[in-house]
């Protein structure tokens, strides 16, 4: 996929839409060959996903090892809107707490107090830095199924449309 066909899939509303919410799906290859799928929060920067995790985190090893990976961002409403995310993961060890992470939890409800707290118990927590996971989109395809929908279908409509015109 050309870098101007994802930055068009991107721009589109539902893309911004979707890119604005706080969870996705991480899929991952681990270290035994079998796969992951992990629900993660994220942060978008305007062009690249951010998941940030601990220093300790088992699946940055298989990303040093494989890090392609793939994402999902989706709605939980009929229909669904979903935006499909294929990438390649760059690890970023920093000593402190990214942006990034206190950017994507910012949506949790939480009085201000509450927040305070909560801030001083993650950099308590993580007093040695998180890893900032950062995945720049090779891949993308938004699913709406209204005007796009998953590709089967679309081959599906497009053979039974060939069988009307037979």
């Amino acid at each position: 996929m050309q870098p101007n066909e994802i930055v068009e899939v991107l721009n589109r509303p539902i893309s911004q839409e979707l890119l604005a919410r706080d969870m996705t799906r991480l899929a991952y290859v681990a270290m035994d060959g079998t796969p992951r799928n992990i629900p993660i929060i994220f942060a978008w920067n305007g062009s690249e996903i951010v998941v940030c995790t601990p220093k300790n985190a088992p699946k940055l090893r298989a990303l040093r090892e494989n890090p392609m990976v793939a994402l999902t961002i989706d709605t939980e409403v009929h229909p669904p809107k979903i935006l499909l995310i294929r990438g390649r993961a760059e690890l970023d060890y920093v000593d402190d707490i990214p942006d990034e992470y206190l950017q994507a939890t910012s949506t949790y409800e939480m009085s201000p107090e509450q927040r305070v707290e909560w801030e001083a118990e993650v950099r308590s927590l993580y007093h040695d830095g998180m890893v900032r996971i950062v995945v720049t989109p090779t891949w993308v395809k938004l699913i709406d199924f209204e005007t796009t929908l998953p590709s089967a279908v679309e081959e599906l409509i497009r053979q039974r449309a060939e069988r009307q015109r037979a």
